[in-house]
C-alpha cells in the first residue's frame, strides 16, 4: 500500500463542494471515481480542507491509499485522463509515508478572495469573482481587516451551521490587495470555520463602500454573536491556494 499526495484544482461551479453530497456532484467524488476507473479499487481520498458549492481551488492537497503500484507521474497521468469531463485536475503527485495525512498534518491554509470593482456585469468572470460596484475605498478596507488578525472568537464570523467544536480560531494573515478594478484578500489560519473567510469578506465590502467604518469591523468582532454579520460574500471569487506542511520525506 502507497500513500500518495496530491495537489488538485478546480472549478467549483459544477460541485457541491470539496465533500460528498447525497444531492449533488462533489469534487471528492469525481476523483475517487477517477482513481477507481485507474486502479479498479475503493479509494478513499482526504483533502486537507472542505469547500462550499462554488467555491475553487488552485492548489487543494489531498491524499489515497493505492495498493497496484504506480510511479507518481503515471497516476497523475492517469487520473487526470479519467477526470475528463470535469473541470478538475490533478497538478501533482508524490509518495508520503504512511502517516502524513492531508488534513490533520496541515499546519495552515490559505485563501484567496476575489473581488471585481467595477459597474460593468462580469463576462468571462462569471462566477469566479464577485462584482461590486464602486467606489471602495481599499485602505479602509485593509484597516477594517487589521482588526480580525489574531486569535479571537469568531462566533459573528461562523456560519450557524458549523460544526467546529470551538470558534477560536487564529488569523495570521488578512491582507487587501488592489490591482486597478480587481481587489484581492488574502487569509492564512491553521483553521477556519464554515463561511469564515466569506463572512469576513462580506463585511470588508460594507467597509468599502463606507457603509462599515474599520472599527464596525472590530465591534463584529467583539459581539459573537452571529446576527451582528452584515453581509456574507457569495462564494464564486473564493479560492483555496494552498496548504502547508511540516517538512517531511517525499518522493516523485
Amino acid at each position: 500500500m502507497t500513500r500518495f499526495a496530491l495537489t488538485i484544482e478546480w472549478d467549483g461551479r459544477p460541485f457541491m463542494g470539496w465533500q460528498h453530497q447525497a444531492h449533488g456532484p462533489s469534487v471528492q467524488q469525481a476523483v475517487e471515481d477517477a482513481a477507481h476507473a485507474v486502479t479498479g479499487e475503493d479509494v478513499l481520498v482526504h483533502a486537507a480542507g472542505r469547500t462550499d458549492t462554488g467555491v475553487h481551488a488552485l492548489g487543494m492537497r489531498a491524499h489515497c491509499d493505492i495498493e497496484k503500484p504506480f510511479a507518481p507521474f503515471r497516476l497523475m497521468e492517469a487520473l487526470n485522463a479519467k477526470l475528463r469531463p470535469h473541470p478538475v485536475a490533478v497538478l501533482a503527485c508524490e509518495v508520503v509515508p504512511d502517516d502524513w495525512h492531508a488534513r490533520f498534518s496541515c499546519v495552515a491554509r490559505h485563501y484567496e478572495y476575489r473581488i471585481r470593482a467595477r459597474r460593468a456585469p462580469l463576462t468571462v468572470e462569471a462566477g469566479f469573482a464577485w462584482r461590486v460596484v464602486p467606489p471602495l475605498d481599499v485602505a479602509a478596507m485593509a484597516a477594517g481587516a487589521a482588526q480580525l488578525v489574531g486569535r479571537h472568537d469568531f462566533t459573528t464570523f461562523r456560519s450557524a451551521h458549523c460544526q467546529a467544536d470551538s470558534p477560536m480560531r487564529t488569523l495570521d494573515r488578512l491582507d487587501v490587495v488592489a490591482d486597478g478594478d480587481l481587489i484581492r484578500v488574502f487569509a492564512s489560519a491553521r483553521s477556519f470555520l464554515h463561511h469564515q473567510v466569506r463572512s469576513m469578506v462580506g463585511c470588508l465590502s460594507l467597509v468599502g463602500q463606507g457603509r462599515w467604518t474599520p472599527d464596525d469591523m472590530g465591534a463584529a468582532l467583539a459581539a459573537h454573536d452571529r446576527g451582528a454579520l452584515g453581509l456574507n460574500a457569495p462564494p464564486d471569487g473564493l479560492y483555496f491556494l494552498s496548504a502547508d506542511y511540516p517538512a517531511a520525506a517525499v518522493s516523485g
